[in-house]
Order: C-alpha cells, then structure tokens, then sequence
C-alpha cells in the first residue's frame, strides 16, 4: 500500500471517528432537551395538584430522598390522570398520603453485629 493510499486512509478513519463523536454529541444535547421537557411537564401536573404547602413539603421530601420524591409524582400524576384526586390536595391531605406510602414501603435497616 502506498503512503498517500494509507494517509488517505487515516485520514478517512479520522473523519469518520469526528461524524461519530458529533452523533454521539447531539443525540446528548436531544436526550438532556427531552428530560428537560419532562420536567416541565411533571412541574406544571404537581403545581395543578399540591397545594403550595403540600409541593414546600415534596420539595424537602426531594432534598432528602429525591428518589421516593420521584416515585411519590409519578404516584400523583396517575392518579391525577385517572381523575381520582379533588381539585387540589392540601398539606394535611398530602401527609396523609405519604403516610400510607410509608406504611407500604418495607423496612430496611443495617444493623452491626
């Protein structure tokens, strides 16, 4: 193989390698835009639902455990959607309902022996 057929081929392989990494980039900046949105929409859903001192509480709830937040939204939008919520669920409404979560939730400990 000559040096220009090998330099053409580096130089090909180069090329390709840039077009993948600029794939593997903007399939990234669509991924990030689509949570993003995803956001926005569960932001909007939980504003229409919680009362402002129910969302204070889930917002201490999500700094904690952002997880179980997460879990506890996607509980409340479903419900939301099946229309098996009142109009806007208070503070007191809301603990109630993170008491029986609680109470479905089971216990974990770690215990030293």
């Amino acid at each position: 193989m000559s040096e220009l057929e090998e330099l053409r081929q580096k130089r090909m392989r180069e090329l390709l390698a840039q077009q993948q990494a600029q794939r593997d980039v903007q399939e990234q900046v669509q991924y990030q835009m689509q949570e993003q949105e995803v956001e926005r929409q569960i932001h909007f859903i939980i504003t229409q639902i919680l009362s402002s001192e129910a969302r204070e509480r889930l917002g201490n709830i999500r700094i904690a455990r952002a997880q179980f937040a997460r879990q506890i939204e996607v509980l409340l939008i479903q419900l939301y959607q099946a229309g098996k919520l009142p109009s806007k669920i208070s503070d007191e409404q809301f603990k109630a309902i993170l008491a029986q979560l609680k109470g479905r939730q089971r216990d974990t400990r770690i215990s030293h022996q």
